[in-house]
Order: C-alpha cells, then sequence, then structure tokens
C-alpha cells in the first residue's frame, strides 16, 4: 500500500471512529448499509459532527473564529483535494466521488453559524431556514451518496430526504429542550418563550413532526437497495423515540433527556429484519 492510500484509510477510520464515538444508535443504523457507502455516511457525520462541538461545546475558545476556520480549511480541502485533517480528508473524497453541491455545504455553515449569534427564532421562516441547513443538506448529502451520482433518482427522493431530516432534528430540538434553553440559550420553535412549554405548544409540534414522517417513510419504500434497511431502522428508532416523546407531558420534558434505552433499540432492530426479510418496508 502506497503513501497516499495509507493516509485515505487512516482518514477513512478517523471518520469511523468519530461517529462511533459520538452516536452509537447512528454507527449501527450505518452498519446495516452495503458495505462500500458506509465509509462515506461516515465521512458526512465526521465533518458535520465537528461543526456542531464547534458551537454546542468548546464554550472556553473564540468559536466564530473555530468555525470560520473549519469552514475555510473545510473548501480548502475539497479544491485542493487533500487535507491534513483526517476527517477533512475523509470529507472531500466523498464531496468529489458523489457531486455533493457545495449549496448544501454552505447551507449547513450557515446554519451553524447562527447558533453563535440566534438563539430565539420568533418566525417560521427562520426557523425552516435553520432547519434546512442544520439537518435536510445532511440528509441529502447522504442522499447523494445512496445514488450513487445518478441525479433523476437523487431529484425523485430529494423532498423524502428533507422531510425525514427535518422530523429527525425536530424531535432531536423536543429530546434537548431543557438543555437548549438552561445551558446553550437557545429556543428553536417559534413562539416558544424561555421555559414556558405547554402540552398545546408541544402537540402543535408534534402535528409538524408527523406530516414529516409520513412523508419521510414514503421516500424510504423508495431508497435503493444499498441504504433502504439502514435508513429504514434511523426512522424506526427515531419513531419510537417520537411516540415516548407524545407520552410525556410538556413539564417532564422540561426537566429531562427522554431516551431510548439499549435494549429497546435492539428490539427495533430485530422488529426492523424482520419486516425486511418479509418485504413489508
Amino acid at each position: 500500500m502506497n503513501t497516499v492510500a495509507q493516509f485515505d484509510l487512516f482518514a477513512s477510520k478517523c471518520s469511523d471512529s468519530v461517529t462511533k464515538q459520538y452516536s452509537t444508535s447512528f454507527y449501527s443504523a450505518i452498519q446495516l448499509l452495503k458495505l462500500d457507502i458506509r465509509n462515506p455516511i461516515c465521512s458526512i457525520y465526521g465533518m458535520v459532527r465537528l461543526a456542531d462541538e464547534i458551537v454546542d461545546t468548546f464554550h472556553e475558545f473564540d468559536k466564530k473564529q473555530l468555525l470560520d476556520d473549519f469552514r475555510k480549511d473545510t473548501y480548502r480541502a475539497i479544491s485542493e483535494g487533500i487535507s491534513l485533517n483526517p476527517i477533512l480528508h475523509s470529507f472531500q473524497q466523498t464531496v468529489r466521488k458523489y457531486n455533493i453541491g457545495f449549496d448544501l455545504i454552505d447551507a449547513f455553515f450557515d446554519s451553524m453559524a447562527k447558533d453563535l449569534d440566534t438563539s430565539v427564532y420568533s418566525t417560521d421562516e427562520a426557523y425552516q431556514k435553520y432547519i434546512y441547513g442544520s439537518a435536510e443538506v445532511v440528509g441529502l448529502m447522504c442522499l447523494s451518496v445512496f445514488c450513487e451520482g445518478n441525479k433523476d433518482t437523487y431529484d425523485s427522493l430529494k423532498r423524502y430526504a428533507q422531510a425525514l431530516g427535518s422530523a429527525f432534528q425536530k424531535i432531536n430540538f423536543l429530546r434537548d429542550l431543557r438543555s437548549d434553553i438552561d445551558d446553550l440559550n437557545r429556543s428553536y420553535f417559534p413562539g416558544l418563550k424561555s421555559r414556558i412549554f405547554s402540552n398545546s405548544i408541544k402537540e402543535k409540534i408534534e402535528s409538524d413532526i408527523e406530516s414529516d414522517f409520513k412523508l419521510g417513510y414514503e421516500g424510504i419504500k423508495k431508497l435503493p437497495l444499498n441504504s433502504r434497511f439502514g435508513v429504514y431502522v434511523a426512522y424506526r428508532y427515531y419513531l419510537a423515540l417520537f411516540n415516548k416523546v407524545k407520552r410525556t407531558n410538556s413539564a417532564t420534558i422540561m426537566e429531562k433527556r427522554i431516551r431510548i434505552p439499549n435494549h429497546l433499540k435492539m428490539v427495533i432492530v430485530l422488529k426492523a429484519g424482520l419486516r425486511s426479510q418479509l418485504n413489508l418496508i
């Protein structure tokens, strides 16, 4: 193996490690994808994870400077076809191979930058724009990989991928509502002020998520076989989380983070596998 190939492998393993370290559930779903697209999906997750860590975690550093530098380094890696940052090297390979659009990357970084200077989203337009950049475009990046460069397939599935990404993000917002408000001083849902979170507001948000879920599931059934089962498992996991959130009153959500126990995650995978074998997805 030559030196370049060794570095490529090292970079790929770094993205894989980041994914496994930060999200065991997502990593488990990735293992259900076709072998040759697992690393590209990890490379996407690795890049967006580091950006997210900058805005959410590195409080003792200049977050704006870190994010600006990371954004420039990302574009430089794509332009030059190499980066000594192994996460960005792995990501640029995926961008180049699967023709991931710069518009998606731009929108993602724009939403990350919003986390540094916006604490309240007072309009639906601003809220939807943030969700597009923080979640929907990540789904579209993954869809580029799933479609393996077939633009017609990508275009036909685009709106479904956006809906699924939107549903996942909104559930994350509900699950992390307390910590977002108390620890990060952020309120993503329009109309939600400080810690005032009623059951009526919660039900309105849930109705919106249900619509996204319904459309997203229609898209899962149309996905290429290389990714259908893995995405379906992720969908079932988030659906279980959503159902648990629905059963939880608003006051409790403001006090604790809702979780799915590991043993239930295993049940979800087993049931999803059975439905797949019976061709019921």
